[in-house]
């Protein structure tokens, strides 16, 4: 058995979902045998770890500095093994518009965007810019923060004056927008990877249905009730593969290791690529636990597939 640390909280605004991933993950790790640790991250984590002689760390931080490199950074200085993606694909996939450019370099289809810096807002009079937006992408639009999860700050534009106010709200949230065409009655779907030993392989596609609302945004994620879900999703089998397939693709494009989620719409317009968590929710609400339950691997066996991959052991 290992000695595990999980590492959670930090300063995101991911914080509350972080500690309710760990919590479950600290369950499943003590009733596999393991000694765990929880580590709210905090200025005295790099002596906690150097001090801790871990086997390997857990990461259940998400939002920035748990998912965007950081603290794998700093997992790689002190050469302990860590769960999920390495640096460099936490940091391109945790940026929306990074994401989509690489996406769209390999032939991926993710729905046409722009992106721009507050800076931009500010000091270049970018603002003045936005009907010219609007009218490039074509309104709707949906307005996200580049650099954060959990549908944070997202919202939708239907015309001039909603797209400069959503602008300013996702600004809030981080430095750089991304503006996307909105897909009118899209349905919300995921498709988790998980590397079990002999390379990646999806999982059922997951459908998250909003009830009542627009948008599978934060409130939908995390409050029980306020979305519907269909594990496996209702798709006729060769959506359902073709979902497969471009999960996949975009998964390996990006270099993502150990576990992950693609995000995905359904739509007139075919099956696009949104998003990309390389440290999905693993909370009671969350879309990669019941895609696993969906393929007949239990919680414990999921958090035991994901370590075994940090440490490059047969999850058996």
């Amino acid at each position: 058995m290992a000695g595990v640390c999980v590492l959670t909280g930090g300063r995101s605004l991911e914080r509350a979902v972080s500690l309710r991933s760990a919590s479950r993950v600290e369950r499943a790790l003590l009733g596999l045998g393991h000694a765990t640790d929880t580590i709210d991250m905090g200025p005295d984590l790099t002596s906690r770890l150097r001090a801790g002689g871990y086997d390997a760390a857990f990461i259940c931080a998400h939002g920035p500095g748990g998912e965007d490199g950081t603290v794998q950074e700093l997992c790689e200085m002190l050469g302990l093994p860590y769960t999920g993606a390495g640096v460099s694909a936490s940091a391109r996939c945790f940026d929306k518009a990074l994401l989509k450019d690489e996406l769209r370099r390999a032939g991926i289809a993710t729905p046409p965007w722009l992106s721009f810096a507050g800076p931009a807002l500010a000091q270049l009079g970018a603002g003045e810019a936005l009907p010219d937006v609007a009218e490039r992408l074509g309104l709707p639009l949906i307005v996200k923060p580049a650099r954060m999860g959990s549908a944070l700050g997202i919202g939708v534009a239907r015309d001039e004056g909603e797209l400069r106010t959503a602008v300013l709200s996702a600004l809030a949230y981080d430095e750089r927008v991304v503006v996307e065409r909105f897909r009118e009655g899209a349905r919300d779907l995921a498709v988790g990877v998980l590397d079990a030993g002999d390379g990646p392989r999806t999982l059922p596609v997951v459908e998250a249905i909003p009830q009542g609302r627009q948008l599978y945004d934060f409130d939908a994620r995390y409050t029980p009730g306020l979305t519907e879900f269909a594990a496996p999703a209702d798709l006729d089998r060769e959506l359902a593969e073709e979902a497969g397939r471009i999960a996949l693709d975009a998964y390996r494009t990006m270099g993502v290791r150990g576990f992950g989620r693609v995000d995905l719409i359904l739509s007139e317009e075919g099956i696009e690529v949104i998003d990309l968590p390389t440290i999905p929710g693993l909370t009671e609400t969350s879309l990669l636990p019941m895609a696993a339950e969906a393929a007949g691997i239990g919680f414990d066996r999921l958090v035991a597939t994901i370590l075994a991959s940090a440490l490059c052991e047969d999850p058996a």
